[in-house]
């Protein structure tokens, strides 16, 4: 059976420096005005405190509060909602993105890809692996900011089967909180990861200004397998983005345009 279209949304805002009650309060403010039924709703990189390099006062344990609001969320709302917070897990910090489904089940993905023009690689621990998740039957890899410059991390792999094609993923997601003065690397490489790996891109960036000063514009996308723009947040607004997308359209196009058959291997 073919998975059914998805209801996808994002939440574009501002966040408070390193004050977890003010932005859990906040997103869930965001939350309760969403009255369109979702599948999945996709939070910024560190949305409980920002882009903050101090771990020893702002993380928490995989099983802490954070968790427990995110699953509140879910549950409510009958959808997925993702995001990543500042974990500590036996003695180390992670940058770690939550996939939290309605029941309460969750995945976790720890960035790999470390911002060290920050020093994020001097405080953070790196992941080592990538999770594909599902969702209503659609292969789901989200990653985390940093992660979008490196093509080999993010990319598709694609295996030849009697039914044909077959990608490791349909929809790839960044959460993010990406400078604005990078922000053409942001928009064109959401572009260059969805057209190279024939895969809807999710990128959900936050804005204004965080505490160092360091300005974001938001540029939040839902881009179509072709790098087309589905849906683009007005830059630096609070807005949430949504958009129903269609996986028979995805098989088509990969049909008609099997680029994957011709993929490098490769192992990383």
């Amino acid at each position: 059976m073919t998975p059914r279209d998805i209801s996808v949304a994002a939440i574009q805002s501002q966040l408070f420096w390193e004050d977890k009650e003010a932005n859990l309060h906040m997103f869930g403010e965001k939350i309760r005005a969403i009255s369109e039924p979702l599948d999945l709703l996709v939070l910024p990189e560190m949305f409980s405190t920002g882009f903050s390099m101090n771990p020893k006062k702002l993380a928490e344990q995989t099983d802490g509060p954070t968790l427990a609001w995110m699953q509140k969320q879910a549950a409510n709302l009958d959808a997925v909602v993702t995001g990543s917070f500042i974990a500590e897990e036996n003695g180390k910090y992670f940058n770690r993105l939550l996939w939290v489904r309605p029941d309460g089940t969750f995945t976790h993905y720890d960035k790999r890809h470390l911002f060290r023009m920050a020093g994020e690689e001097k405080i953070y621990t790196a992941g080592e692996k990538k999770i594909i998740v599902d969702l209503h039957g659609w292969k789901v890899c989200p990653l985390v900011c940093y992660d979008l410059r490196f093509p080999v991390w993010s990319r598709n792999r694609w295996t030849n089967t009697e039914e044909g094609l077959v990608a490791d993923y349909d929809l790839l997601i960044y959460v993010a909180n990406w400078p604005e003065r990078r922000v053409k690397a942001w928009n064109t490489l959401l572009m260059a990861r969805a057209m190279e790996n024939v895969s809807f891109v999710i990128g959900v960036n936050r804005i204004g200004n965080d505490g160092n000063n360091i300005f974001h514009s938001g540029d939040s996308a839902l881009l179509d397998f072709k790098g087309d723009s589905l849906k683009n947040a007005v830059i630096s607004r609070d807005e949430i983005i949504s958009e129903k997308l269609s996986y028979q359209l995805l098989m088509e196009y990969r049909k008609s345009f099997p680029a994957g058959m011709d993929a490098d291997a490769f192992s990383i």
